[in-house]
């Protein structure tokens, strides 16, 4: 059975939950004893998970004013991380936070707060129960995320869950868009060049009961089996 390591967040029931059903090991990883470079040996995937914003700093911004830091120390271990991960070609899905970690750790920058920057009356920010649909995403055909989500896609589209105010700006090195929502906000990216590294904007992994999702976890499982170390 792979082994999925998973960065500390504070809700980490519903990742824990959807990566079991998808045929993965958890590993809940601990920054004080798992270093990143143990975590690339001792692993065969990695699952980065929502969480609060990433300090702007680190893709050389100043912050907004709606910025809302995440835990002490996760920035800078989920970016080393990250990076780690892209270099050694392990399979990483990458979760709405995780998404721009993603992102920043390759080079990218971030549309720091999505009503003032892009404008939209698309609600990026539902957060009535975890599992309301908010929005629809246009998946790019041919991309990793339209082959995992072909069987439930409706054409190019998809119904999400959403509850970012950050997203993708300019993409870092290696990184294309595979999902927009109306408004132009990039809402999935992924590496073609990687066995599997795909980062989203919404929460599938809330879906872990039902299901809709469970084709992204599958995904990251069946790369990670064929992890060679």
């Amino acid at each position: 059975m792979p082994v999925i390591a998973i960065a500390p967040c504070n809700k980490p029931h519903d990742y824990e939950a959807a990566v079991e059903r998808a045929g993965g090991e958890v590993l809940r990883l601990d920054p004080a004893v798992h270093k990143p470079t143990d975590v690339i040996a001792m692993a065969d995937g990695l699952l980065l998970p929502g969480g609060g914003d990433l300090r702007p700093s680190l893709y050389g911004e100043a912050a907004h004013p709606s910025f809302s830091a995440a835990e002490a120390g996760r920035d800078d271990y989920e970016l080393d991380l990250a990076r780690r991960a892209v270099e050694a070609n392990l399979p990483l899905l990458a979760i709405c936070r995780g998404a721009q970690v993603l992102n920043v750790a390759c080079g990218g920058s971030l549309v720091q707060h999505i009503p003032d920057q892009v404008g939209t009356l698309v609600n990026h920010e539902q957060r009535e129960t975890p599992h309301t649909i908010a929005h629809e995403v246009w998946v790019t055909n041919g991309s990793l995320l339209e082959s995992l989500m072909r069987e439930t896609l409706e054409g190019d589209a998809c119904p999400v869950n959403s509850r970012h105010h950050q997203a993708p700006a300019a993409l870092g090195k290696g990184l294309v868009a595979s999902a927009t929502a109306p408004d132009g906000v990039i809402e999935a990216i992924e590496d073609p060049s990687k066995r599997f590294c795909l980062g989203v904007q919404w929460h599938p992994e809330n879906f872990y009961r039902t299901g809709e999702f469970r084709a992204l976890f599958e995904g990251l499982v069946n790369a990670a089996s064929r992890t060679t170390r």
